[in-house]
């Protein structure tokens, strides 16, 4: 090794050893674009709510337990996002019940008592037989927007018992999803814009009180945004009306309604078949 290189080694370490580099420089130093929003220590920056389940840092994790008699808990961000590429890894104890990842979500401030509720778009985690890891549902308005039945194959990437890499894409109308680097929901929403993430503890039967979920590695990229590419083959939940996105133009859908006109249209019983606005 040489002789700069070994000075610049020891400097480094003494410099980790008396605390001067936190987890989060450290994150952001060397992986360029991407923001820590865990710093390893403390959960500053996010606050719980919507039920009782309580959060805590064990080791290198955010840690969830969970909690019997109470509502879904969550540990929210205090700052909104709009754009971002979000990556985490997840852990979650047993296979009865599931958790989640909000994306652009919102609180309800007086729902549950004055715990609030928190609703918007969710990255699922279940380790349960269904196998619904990365699908995307609607917390607390709409259910199911991609349930996993749309994608056979991406049930077999979640590992049990193990931690489990989580990348999220939210750009634009479109959210994608991924587990262990496989791909596996494509959403196209106008609903939401902006809101927070947040990480859920999900309401338990008496049996399973005081398991835990784990999250850690928790980080965020908002500016200079590169899209994954997303195989073609994988089926997209487009919920724009008359609307066709990019990928599925490549896949070679069409619209047959414009939405606006009877063009490429004709009646077959004449002059008074028509569009109606608004039906």
């Amino acid at each position: 090794m040489k002789k700069n290189a070994i000075v610049k080694a020891v400097f480094i370490g003494a410099m980790l050893s008396n605390g001067v580099f936190s987890y989060a420089q450290m994150n952001t130093d060397t992986e360029k674009g991407w923001m820590s929003l865990f710093d390893g220590k403390t959960l500053n920056g996010w606050k719980s709510v919507g039920g009782k389940a309580p959060y805590s840092v064990e080791g290198d994790a955010i840690v969830g337990r969970m909690t019997k008699g109470t509502p879904n808990s969550f540990l929210i961000t205090d700052k909104e996002y709009g754009d971002f590429i979000l990556e985490l890894d997840v852990k979650l104890e047993g296979d009865q019940t599931n958790s989640g990842i909000q994306t652009r979500s919102h609180l309800d401030p007086t729902a549950n008592g004055g715990l609030g509720r928190v609703y918007g778009r969710q990255v699922e985690i279940d380790p349960t037989s269904r196998s619904w890891t990365g699908g995307i549902y609607d917390e607390a308005r709409r259910s199911w927007l991609y349930p996993l039945d749309l994608n056979e194959n991406a049930k077999k990437a979640y590992k049990q018992e193990e931690y489990n890499h989580i990348r999220i894409e939210a750009i634009g109308d479109e959210l994608r999803t991924w587990v262990n680097d496989i791909p596996v929901s494509y959403v196209v929403d106008t609903i939401d814009r902006s809101g927070f993430i947040g990480l859920q503890v999900h309401s338990i039967p008496e049996k399973l009180d005081g398991k835990k979920v784990y999250f850690k590695n928790i980080k965020i990229q908002t500016s200079n945004l590169k899209s994954r590419a997303f195989p073609r083959d994988i089926y997209i939940v487009n919920l724009k009306p008359n609307d066709v996105v990019a990928s599925e133009k490549k896949n070679g859908v069409k619209l047959l309604f414009d939405g606006k006109s009877s063009n490429g249209w004709r009646s077959v019983n004449g002059a008074k078949f028509r569009k109606r606005v608004g039906k």
